[in-house]
């Protein structure tokens, strides 16, 4: 099992499972076409994708889902109210997923292999519904976490004993408050069902870090109100207290290139 971060922030969110011969794509928030060239990228056909998870209906998570979807053939998996979005309408194969409740994928053309298990969870944040999803195969489990609008215990116990987890590190409070948004946007980002500051991800990252993972990878940042350093900052604090900084690998998922493919 590998997962590859395609894209990450508010440009648009993408990451790329392959679970063996099982290849799915969680979110599709770029252009049609930056989503398919990023694809290509990573070395996977477009026809080698069998499955479109979607978390939520804002276009920097959706945009080019359903004509993805269609391109490569593909089941697009999303709550109900999503699969009547206009981005996924364009998917002639879709699966409305009951938020909260695991479901399998397989791989098409009746390849036999081991299932590969999907947790959701529901997340507070200003489009509804907003979910998580958990990946697991063969023992192993990715769990990708964004648009959180606060810590939240209860996201973490469906979420726990992640391998690799990507989780939001959107924002930083001196940098918000100096920052270029307008009034408006910047109550709606630090609201309680916005994006999680960098202490925020190192609250839920304390809750959520565990034995298993050997990597963490800081998502959805943004470019003008955070940096790198300061996500980086705020998630080896957690690891350090924790016992766990020389475990666990850190990486910065990037906007404009697809990241490394991660091992899970």
């Amino acid at each position: 099992m590998h997962l590859q971060v395609l894209a990450s922030g508010s440009e648009g969110n993408s990451t790329l499972v392959r679970c063996g011969e099982t290849n799915l794509i969680v979110d599709a928030g770029l252009g049609r076409d930056d989503e398919l060239a990023r694809i290509d990228a990573a070395g996977v056909p477009i026809a080698r994708i069998d499955h479109v998870l979607v978390t939520h209906g804002h276009l920097d998570h959706a945009r080019s889902a359903g004509s993805v979807a269609r391109r490569a053939k593909a089941m697009l998996h999303a709550p109900e109210a999503i699969l009547r979005h206009h981005a996924a309408k364009k998917a002639p194969r879709q699966c409305a997923l009951r938020i909260d409740q695991p479901f399998e994928l397989s791989a098409r053309d009746g390849i036999e292999e081991a299932p590969v298990r999907v947790a959701s969870a529901s997340l507070p944040h200003d489009c509804d519904p907003t979910v998580a999803f958990a990946v697991e195969h063969r023992g192993r489990r990715a769990v990708i976490l964004t648009d959180l609008g606060h810590p939240a215990r209860a996201v973490a116990e469906r979420l726990a004993n992640a391998h690799v987890l990507v989780l939001e590190f959107n924002w930083d409070p001196e940098l918000m408050e100096t920052g270029p948004y307008p009034h408006t946007l910047k109550k709606r980002i630090t609201g309680d069902r916005g994006h999680l500051s960098n202490a925020q991800a190192a609250t839920m990252l304390e809750l959520l870090a565990s034995e298993h993972l050997h990597t963490l990878v800081l998502a959805h940042l943004s470019k003008k109100t955070n940096s790198p350093e300061r996500a980086l900052e705020a998630a080896h604090g957690v690891l350090d207290r924790l016992g766990l900084a020389s475990r666990v690998k850190v990486v910065v998922a990037s906007q404009d290139e697809a990241g490394e493919a991660i091992a899970v």
